[in-house]
């Protein structure tokens, strides 16, 4: 069995904390087979982190976290940036087009900056033949969510779609995090990874359940000490 954590943030992201060799020692350490850097409405963290997978060991989708008009939308298998703030399935069908499948993360769940897609934008969009032959995979499973319940409500949502692949994630903006949660499938590489969301047969793998205020905690000091790191890829001119 493999297992791949797909929702994983870099400091390319305004909130991640990790550098990307970092990301794929850590990665490779805690025995995931794939991962995907997930940044937010940010794609050059995971095409640096693929272009360094080999060297680590490790499989990499490259991906992005798209902020749209009705909540976050994880594009995968994507190389270039999705615009952000269009509707739910406008932005799913352009992930379509650029190659790449969608999962929904975090549904319906809420606390510090969250921006979830409600359990009705989902349906509509699962309802729709376009977006539903792109929006293959819900997260019923994150395991740093502050709102606890809203992995339960995304597990009966999943229930209510036969078909749709169960995802499990770290959504990790530490490098403590990754892994915590995680999508096991038959097979070890993103192919077979690929594959197995396709048809909707991978399974949730649960790591340590850390509580709110240490995953908050750990957070806060690992955000000041990459403060530096952050902002010198988000403003790269100002160190040339």
């Amino acid at each position: 069995m493999g297992f791949a954590d797909l929702h994983i943030h870099t400091i390319y992201s305004y909130d991640g904390t990790a550098s990307v060799p970092a990301v794929l020692t850590r990665a490779k350490q805690v025995g995931l087979n794939v991962i995907a850097i997930t940044d937010h409405d940010e794609i050059r963290g995971a095409l640096k982190a693929f272009d360094l997978a080999p060297e680590f060991g490790i499989e990499v989708v490259p991906g992005i976290e798209i902020t749209t008009a009705d909540g976050d939308l994880l594009g995968l298998f994507v190389t270039e940036k999705i615009e952000p703030g269009l509707p739910l399935i406008e932005t799913i069908i352009k992930v379509g087009e650029a190659g790449g499948i969608c999962i929904a993360p975090h549904p319906m769940a809420r606390g510090m900056g969250m921006k979830s897609l409600s359990a009705s934008a989902i349906g509509q969009a699962l309802e729709d033949p376009d977006a539903r032959r792109i929006l293959i995979g819900i997260e019923t499973y994150n395991a740093t969510a502050l709102d606890r319940e809203s992995n339960a409500h995304a597990h009966d949502l999943a229930a209510a779609y036969p078909g749709i692949a169960r995802v499990g994630n770290s959504d990790a903006h530490t490098l403590q995090t990754i892994g915590l949660g995680a999508t096991e499938f038959l097979g070890c590489t993103a192919a077979e990874l690929l594959d197995a969301l396709w048809i909707g047969v991978t399974d949730v793998q649960r790591g340590i359940r850390l509580s709110p205020a240490r995953i908050l905690g750990t957070w806060a000091v690992n955000y000041i000490v990459s403060s530096p790191a952050r902002v010198a890829v988000t403003y790269p001119y100002m160190f040339v």
